[in-house]
């Protein structure tokens, strides 16, 4: 049997991450809700990369810290949306819970890192 090996690079997980949501999205009923939750969870959600991605050419680690945090409060945020669509069972329960597992995973690392370059600096 064949397992996927874990990715660790937190740019490749996010990117990962922004995919999965796009997916996810797709598979809402095309009503309000769909379209209004739809909306919020696809902007916080690959706004986690999207942050990661431009902290990469931070001139500065004060600029790392503050974009490193910017992407943990969208991440924050956007599990916040996914518990919303989980409780109101929007879409498939298991792709969604698999999806809070990655965003809490997410959340640590963030947490990690900006601590960390906070005591580096």
């Amino acid at each position: 049997m064949y397992k996927e090996a874990p990715i660790y690079s937190i740019r490749e997980r996010s990117l990962q991450f922004s995919v999965r949501i796009i997916q996810l999205i797709r598979t809402f009923p095309k009503d309000t809700s769909g379209f209004a939750i739809g909306n919020q969870i696809i902007r916080s959600g690959t706004s986690v990369g999207a942050n990661i991605e431009e902290a990469q050419n931070c001139g500065s680690k004060k600029e790392f810290i503050h974009t490193m945090t910017i992407s943990l409060k969208e991440a924050r945020e956007t599990e916040y949306w996914l518990k919303i669509i989980n409780e109101v069972k929007l879409a498939d329960q298991t792709l969604v819970k698999k999806l809070l597992l990655e965003v809490n995973e997410l959340i640590k690392i963030l947490t990690v890192i900006v601590k960390k370059t906070k005591l580096n600096s």
